[in-house]
């Protein structure tokens, strides 16, 4: 498997972000459709993407992308894939060329995927990776809650 940067996504890479966006994240903040999915693509700026994939399948996504004259970004990994390095991967391209990264991250495990399973909140692998959590800063709405982190090249 390789990590390769977009600025780009094409149909099929979108069509299989999506279903690794409603298959890892909590049901309650999955896409119905690619509309929908396609319209928050379309209001980020600056946008990067990163594919963890092999020759015709994704298995891992993230997104830079500037919001508020911040640097922000998201990570979603398939889930057999989580424990084996490969996020901690992800996170150190991201970091390559930026001087610091912000992202929300849900602090709980209370919500449920699409699958029934519940969703483990990253926050303690994202700690592991040198990030800081803002506890003053959360995001608090109806379809989630979570806190902010972030992460400065020192």
């Amino acid at each position: 498997m390789k990590i390769t940067n977009s600025h780009q996504l094409n149909q099929q890479q979108k069509e299989q972000i999506l279903q690794l966006w409603n298959n890892e994240y909590p049901e309650k903040i999955a896409y119905k459709d690619m509309a929908s999915f396609e319209n928050y693509l379309e209001k980020l700026n600056e946008v990067n993407h990163f594919l963890l994939s092999d020759t015709d399948k994704i298995y891992g996504w993230a997104i830079t992308f500037i919001r508020d004259n911040e640097t922000w970004f998201a990570v979603i990994l398939s889930e057999n894939l989580h424990g084996k390095g490969w996020g901690t991967k992800i996170l150190s391209i991201l970091k390559k060329n930026k001087n610091e990264l912000n992202g929300w991250v849900i602090d709980h495990n209370s919500d449920k995927k699409l699958n029934g399973d519940f969703y483990r909140s990253p926050l303690e692998f994202y700690i592991k990776n040198e990030f800081e959590v803002l506890t003053d800063i959360r995001l608090e709405l109806e379809i989630m809650s979570a806190v902010k982190i972030k992460w400065k090249n020192n």
